[in-house]
């Protein structure tokens, strides 16, 4: 399987392929970058590493024309989000560069059943963008959407209750952005219910705000996330490059789950070689429903002032 990483000299697109390199899954990654001796570079340092992780080839071009014969592209190119900007705030800035990128792919030969996964932000918007652009059918265009989000949010309930993180299981669905919905109904450690827990609520919740605030943190911290989005994205890949029918909360554009349709969100979806092979009715409460079909109407209002 060739993957090619658009923005691929980047902080994310790199991460992305390094994390790929030692998933040993993909046979091959493409890194394009406008900044070519970045992303020349970057190829190079992944080539020095193949002694001892897999048979995989890598290259490298400032030029579409290396996108060619791909069977997924990750496009991570765009401008970084500051501190105190929310995604959405990011939409002015990145929907004319994203634009860019899909004519760009328009000219590009892909492989038959190739799909496209969106990690630029804001990512639902980018998502539907890229469904509707008719390069290939809107089942096979998958946003990383709240897998980055329901992965940090994990991780800091386990660090919070002392666990292991892999035990952990809670979703978070929605908008990637101030707008996500942590489904807390169902959320369970080692399949025992988050709700057995005295006071989970207040501890819980905590914990989200922090999961909410997180990549502004990380933002703030170092400069922009990488290690997270990287490994997320690795997952959904390898779940693409294998057929494993894995469910994550991708972002796609929808068609009448939970009532919701003509928007770009996340939501249970299983993944497979090409795509999004069904989206999931999730098992929500009322609060956590309303608060989806907040998500939902949120990112219709930015979608109808780009349309």
């Amino acid at each position: 399987m060739k993957v090619s990483i658009i923005g691929g000299g980047g902080r994310v697109g790199s991460d992305a392929a390094f994390a790929l390199q030692l998933g040993g899954v993909v046979r091959e990654i493409a890194l394009v970058d406008m900044n070519g001796e970045m992303a020349a570079g970057e190829a190079l340092d992944l080539r020095h590493g193949s002694a001892l992780t897999s048979n995989q080839k890598f290259s490298s071009s400032a030029e579409y024309g290396i996108v060619n014969g791909s069977d997924c592209v990750v496009i991570t190119a765009g401008l970084r989000r500051k501190p105190d900007e929310t995604r959405l705030e990011l939409v002015n800035r990145n929907v004319g560069l994203f634009k860019g990128i899909l004519g760009s792919l328009k000219g590009c030969t892909l492989n038959p059943g190739a799909t496209i996964v969106v990690v630029s932000n804001p990512v639902d918007i980018l998502t539907q963008l890229a469904a509707t652009a008719g390069i290939v059918p809107e089942s096979q265009v998958l946003g990383l959407g709240t897998v980055l989000d329901t992965c940090r949010f994990r991780s800091l309930l386990a660090d919070h209750f002392n666990v292991n993180a892999v035990d952990v299981k809670a979703l978070v669905l929605g908008e990637h952005g101030d707008s996500m919905v942590p489904i807390l109904s169902s959320a369970t450690i080692g399949g025992v219910p988050l709700a057995s827990i005295p006071n989970y609520e207040a501890e819980v919740q905590s914990v989200f705000e922090f999961t909410r605030k997180s990549g502004a943190e990380v933002i703030r911290l170092k400069g922009g996330a990488g290690r997270a989005v990287g490994v997320s994205i690795k997952e959904v890949v390898e779940a693409i490059a294998l057929d494993r029918d894995a469910i994550l909360p991708v972002s796609t554009l929808q068609t009448g789950t939970l009532g919701i349709s003509g928007i770009s969100l996340s939501l249970p979806t299983v993944v497979g070689r090409f795509g999004a092979k069904q989206v999931l009715t999730p098992a929500v409460n009322e609060a956590e429903t309303a608060g989806i079909h907040k998500s939902a109407e949120s990112l219709k209002a930015v979608m109808a002032q780009i349309s």
